[in-house]
């Protein structure tokens, strides 16, 4: 049965990659639906992501196109299908809404494993969409022990992407490195000009014109992960610091959600600290 797949391709750059590339989906016969590359010059690193379609062995792809790529090759051949995220909360509920509303219309592109919060709030909100919620406190705890709960709940579930829809504590390495790479985050993008306590209403006192969101994965470095999505919504005077929050959430949740569905469809590759994206 004709199938298809994203083949995600990232190594040292060479010449003759496109065409060595293209051949082996010629030569077993396969369509490609989609292509797009890149090179990064001053890294001399190629990127390419192609969608094929035909009939195919995903292992035999793969093998295949390890055999002509360059020795430091980061190659995945992925069929299509919906990938499995876990949501991490706190007490705002706008971008877990906009989340799960999204999984609800059919339009996420992934199912959800579970929310885990460490506050007990946002409970109601996740169980009326029939999604196990697990309340992991974190008082009278260290960070490290109250991450070697959460954790524990993670390792129970298959998933592809943990997702912190506005959770509200700082990871520690340790967590961060336990999940390199599938930790994504979102965060107003006024950092590291307003930091702690009420950020729009640092903004508002400033008189900032702008304000906007960036959505990212998470590093130990705070808030300064590879970005995936950003955005920005001009604002005035006419704006009082609530108006500004609630325009900024609204940001937020548009550019998670957009930076969901890169992620999710396999449009994002992690280039230092920088991304690329198809």
């Amino acid at each position: 049965m004709e199938k298809r797949a994203r083949v995600l391709i990232d190594c040292e750059d060479a010449k003759g990659l496109v065409y060595k590339i293209s051949k082996v989906f010629y030569d077993r016969g396969l369509n490609i639906d989609n292509n797009r590359e890149f090179v990064d010059k001053e890294h001399q690193r190629f990127f390419m992501r192609t969608v094929v379609s035909g009939l195919f062995d995903a292992a035999e792809l793969l093998a295949e196109l390890q055999s002509i790529a360059p020795k430091d090759a980061h190659i995945r051949v992925i069929e299509p299908k919906d990938k499995k995220i876990v949501l991490m909360v706190t007490k705002e509920s706008h971008a877990l809404g906009d989340i799960l509303i999204r999984h609800a219309a059919g339009e996420l592109g992934a199912t959800i494993a579970c929310v885990i919060g460490n506050h007990d709030t946002l409970r109601e909100l996740v169980e009326r969409f029939d999604i196990p919620f697990f309340h992991i406190p974190a008082e009278g705890l260290s960070r490290e022990a109250h991450e070697e709960k959460v954790m524990e709940c993670i390792d129970k579930h298959t998933f592809d992407y943990i997702v912190l829809a506005k959770y509200m504590r700082i990871l520690t390495p340790d967590f961060v490195k336990a999940y390199e790479q599938k930790i994504i985050n979102i965060h107003h993008s006024f950092l590291p000009a307003f930091i702690g306590a009420n950020p729009y209403k640092q903004a508002f006192e400033r008189g900032v014109k702008i304000i906007g969101a960036t959505a990212h994965y998470v590093t130990n470095d705070l808030d300064e992960g590879p970005i995936i999505a950003q955005d920005v919504i001009p604002v005035n005077h006419r704006l009082s610091w609530k108006d500004m929050q609630r325009a900024g959430r609204d940001g937020e949740k548009i550019v998670l959600s957009r930076a969901l569905s890169l992620v999710l469809h396999d449009r994002v590759f992690v280039n230092g600290n920088k991304t690329v994206i198809f």
